[in-house]
């Protein structure tokens, strides 16, 4: 049996060692991006309120997370989005299409009841494969 190495990585937030989870993880040339919001190390929510703003600093933290693990942004081919209010796609959306527009990884965009905070309207998660690449733009 051809075993892989796995690596975890941290994002710093305090919860990651008490609850036991990393914000990447990379087995091989797959990269895990877990599900990702704007709550700092120091436990506060960025951009309260705002839908684009919240999507934007999530994508900013999982591209972060990608080259820490030695992937990049174009690498990625798995997006999923989960927010508290379908009706503000637009606004997830704008963002989304500013760091993916080209890439075009398969996605969706799940409405659910709640997220961990009240205050957070999107969560993020993200997987790459390193080393792939765009073929044709069709």
């Amino acid at each position: 049996m051809d075993l892989k190495q796995r690596q975890n990585f941290s994002s710093g937030a305090p919860l990651e060692d008490k609850v036991g989870y990393s914000r990447a993880v990379k087995v091989g040339d797959h990269v895990f991006i877990g599900g990702t919001t704007t709550t700092t190390a120091q436990g506060e929510v960025e951009a309260e309120g705002d839908a684009y703003l919240q999507t934007k600093i999530i994508l900013q933290k999982i591209e972060q997370a990608l080259k820490k693990a030695g992937a990049r942004l174009s690498e990625v081919y798995r997006v999923r989005i989960y927010v508290t209010d379908i009706k503000r796609a637009q606004e997830y959306m704008q963002a989304y299409s500013e760091f993916f527009k080209e890439i075009k990884p398969v996605t969706i965009l799940a409405e659910v009841s709640a997220l961990a905070r009240p205050a957070h309207l999107v969560e993020i998660e993200a997987e790459a494969i390193i080393g792939s690449y765009l073929v044709n733009k069709k």
